[in-house]
């Protein structure tokens, strides 16, 4: 089945979905994006990520397309169209395009920023065998640009890290930076040290991740233990347990790092434990 798209105020078939060649998302990947999760046809903390894409346009001085409620009425269109029962919807909104090429920012008067999204079909998101088994990552140098709370589509230095992972014959890496883990290619990075769920705290060095959020907000409902603060790749070797969340894994158990085996090699209890409450909470919420 040809999926719907949906390209500025248009829902079109996707080998029909044109933009201009001189749109600034594709010459100076001045864009943002944002990911939701659908389960059970049904949108996944839609609201954080739309509070999130907003204070990103407002830090790159970029504007709205559209009204939120009409961003939620595409979201659930595409779904609805698209027969998706897991899976994401993606956005990116970029600056546009005034029909040429220029360092320069266009005319926000008379340059209509960019908005395209389209659905993914993921069925067995929710018990992925990757979550029963967990992921092994590998450490890599953080050279990524310093404003990593925008959630820019620069992602050239991610897609290097994860197939710098494959080619260990891992599943994904985590980025330190000055001898401290920033986070995953695409997801916020947490250990587990006595009942005492570490992650790093949040700044420019990081994505302020939504799924993030809602696990420690979670976690401390359950009476976990949550600790922000930095930590390395040797602490996080010696740890009880490792995860990662982010909103297409969820909450994913880390069984290896740089070869280092956690515990047993299984997923840790606190991680399993989240990834439950998780998904039972979200799944009520869902709208």
């Amino acid at each position: 089945m040809t999926r719907t798209v949906y390209v500025n105020g248009a829902y079109v078939p996707e080998n029909e979905a044109q933009i201009s060649i001189f749109d600034r998302g594709f010459l100076m990947a001045d864009g943002v994006y944002e990911v939701t999760s659908v389960l059970g046809g049904k949108l996944i903390d839609f609201e954080g990520h739309a509070v999130r894409l907003e204070r990103s346009l407002n830090e790159l001085d970029m504007g709205m397309p559209c009204t939120m409620d009409e961003l939620l009425e595409i979201h659930r269109e595409l779904v609805r169209a698209n027969e998706i029962d897991e899976g994401l919807v993606y956005l990116q909104i970029t600056r546009g395009s005034d029909g040429d090429r220029d360092f320069a920012f266009p005319d926000p008067e008379t340059t209509v920023p960019t908005l395209v999204m389209f659905t993914q079909s993921k069925p067995g998101m929710m018990n992925s065998e990757a979550s029963k088994k967990g992921v092994k990552v590998i450490s890599i140098e953080d050279i990524r640009w310093g404003r990593r709370d925008i959630k820019t589509v620069q992602l050239l230095y991610p897609s290097m890290g994860k197939m710098m992972a494959k080619k260990a014959g891992c599943d994904d890496a985590w980025m330190v930076e000055d001898g401290f883990v920033t986070e995953g290619t695409s997801n916020n990075a947490y250990i587990v040290k006595g009942n005492k769920i570490i992650t790093r705290g949040l700044s420019n060095d990081i994505l302020h991740g939504i799924t993030r959020a809602a696990v420690l907000r979670m976690a401390k409902e359950a009476q976990m233990v949550v600790e922000e603060r930095s930590f390395t790749i040797e602490e996080a070797q010696t740890a009880d347990e490792a995860f990662t969340t982010s909103a297409s894994a969820f909450v994913m158990p880390v069984v290896e790092i740089d070869g280092v085996m956690m515990g047993k090699g299984t997923p840790g209890p606190v991680a399993k434990r989240l990834r439950e409450i998780y998904l039972d909470e979200s799944l009520k919420k869902a709208i």
